[in-house]
């Protein structure tokens, strides 16, 4: 698939050490670090998926991380939500990870939002960027993120985790010529998918959060230098209790499953 952002000029000479070895992997190179540091990418959640995925894709050296997140930092998410530190409980969870992706890159902008997603809101805080990765944990705002990716023909990199269970892929209402689009709705069609037991209900396992997490940040890489098959179409998923990963075809009004 073509890369989906056209490159910067130049990178910075500090940034193009720290990048290095992403410089020499096939399919990326040095264009395609050119590609990621004039990226715009809008992350849903700073949480058990949000936060390993902000982490990656700041290192990775993207050049503008939106970080939608009204949430506080609370003791019990530590055990997952990596980005987030003892000291930083009580405080919104977009401080800490301007923090933390600051720490990494400093070429990466992170502009925090601290409001809520919402039906109303969600094309205004999402429009101008060219990925859009879910990592909410409310099907109503997962169905808020997915529309507004559909309204506006950006690829949505979804991702879920529960248990010891996650799930991966990728949507895109209006992808390059020749490739089907494919839509929350043909995963999950309108009405059927309920709201699931929360974390506190069930758990997550925290190093799954981080696996399913850098899932995501590489689905975004793929996209944005046109490396590899993105999973476009397909959903992986992770049994980590079991140790397999699984692939289920998703086709455009097929639900997948």
């Amino acid at each position: 698939m073509k890369p989906l952002v056209a490159p910067v000029d130049a990178l910075a000479p500090t940034e193009l050490i720290r990048t290095a070895r992403h410089a020499v992997l096939t399919g990326i190179g040095e264009e395609g670090q050119r590609r990621l540091a004039a990226a715009r990418v809008a992350v849903i959640g700073a949480g058990g998926l949000g936060s390993p995925a902000i982490l990656a894709l700041a290192a990775a050296g993207v050049g503008e991380l939106i970080v939608v997140d009204d949430d506080v930092v609370e003791l019990t998410n530590l055990q997952r939500q990596i980005i987030h530190r003892v000291q930083d409980v009580g405080e919104p969870k977009t401080a800490s990870a301007v923090r933390a992706a600051g720490d990494l890159a400093p070429h990466t902008a992170v502009v925090p939002v601290t409001e809520r997603l919402t039906p109303e809101n969600a094309v205004a805080l999402l429009g101008g960027a060219d990925v859009i990765v879910d990592g909410s944990d409310v099907f109503t705002t997962r169905r808020a993120v997915a529309e507004a990716a559909e309204t506006l023909g950006v690829p949505l990199v979804w991702g879920a985790v529960q248990e010891w269970h996650g799930q991966v892929t990728v949507f895109w209402s209006d992808p390059p010529a020749g490739v089907a689009p494919v839509v929350l709705a043909d995963l999950f069609p309108a009405g059927t998918e309920g709201e699931p037991p929360t974390c506190a209900q069930v758990g997550v396992l925290g190093g799954l959060c981080v696996q399913i997490g850098g899932m995501l940040a590489t689905e975004v890489v793929k996209l944005v230098t046109g490396a590899g098959e993105p999973l476009l179409g397909r959903v992986a998923m992770v049994d980590a209790l079991r140790a397999r990963m699984t692939e289920v075809p998703l086709r455009a009004g097929v639900p997948a499953g």
